[in-house]
């Protein structure tokens, strides 16, 4: 079994995009996957409860399946920062409360697994936790998505920096050009290529439709370590 934790540098960087782009070169590679985002806001009111495009888009590259209650065990519905939209909701939102959801999904033992959090590396939950304090508890790897845009190196490296603080391993990086008009592009990639202290896993292009198996065209997971099934 092999699980990370996928983290961002800002919210709305693609980390969902980049989770099932991973997931899916997985699947590829004949390999069993399993994802769970423990918390998401933003989420659509149904018949089936309340759902969250992010959590069903990871849900949609877990091979064998799972529920979506195991994918995304607390959703809120307003588009909002989780530890208020739990506030709101009177629901506590800490360590304690979304670990044993996580150790669920881990209990599976697939191949490859992925935890994603929300936002950038400090989100908070509450009483003084953050997201990161999750990542601390499980001692998973991260991933970090980088959001490639005016701006992102600082953001990249100061993630890195806190990564690396709090004892984590950066097992990997994502460039995600969220803004093809990025004046010098090329030149920021090549900056981040040179300062960051891992392995790029690949630079994924600003898709019309970023389907799963089109982001997975542009990654690469032998820098985590996993090898396909022959």
């Amino acid at each position: 079994m092999t699980a990370f934790f996928i983290a961002g540098t800002d919210t709305d960087v693609g980390k969902t995009t980049i989770a099932a782009g991973l997931l899916n070169a997985a699947r590829q590679a004949g390999l069993s996957t399993a994802a769970i985002k423990p918390v998401a806001s933003g989420s659509q009111v149904t018949t089936a409860g309340l759902r969250n495009a992010d959590a069903l888009a990871l849900q949609a590259q877990c091979q064998p399946p799972l529920d979506y209650a195991l994918v995304n065990p607390l959703a809120f519905e307003p588009a909002i920062a989780p530890h208020i939209a739990a506030q709101e909701a009177g629901v506590e939102l800490s360590v304690a409360t979304l670990r044993p959801g996580i150790e669920r999904v881990l209990a599976r033992r697939a191949d490859f697994t992925l935890v994603e959090g929300a936002g950038g590396w400090r989100v908070p939950l509450d009483r003084g936790e953050t997201l990161a304090d999750l990542a601390i508890a499980l001692q998973l790897p991260v991933v970090l998505v980088v959001g490639v845009r005016l701006g992102c190196i600082n953001h990249a490296l100061l993630s890195v920096e806190a990564i690396q603080r709090d004892g984590l391993p950066l097992a990997g990086w994502v460039a995600n050009i969220v803004d093809p008009g990025t004046s010098r592009l090329e030149q920021n990639l090549a900056t981040l290529a040179e300062c960051m202290p891992a392995a790029c896993l690949g630079t994924v292009p600003r898709l019309d439709v970023p389907d799963a198996e089109a982001v997975a065209a542009c990654l690469s997971l032998a820098p985590l370590g996993l090898v396909a099934r022959s």
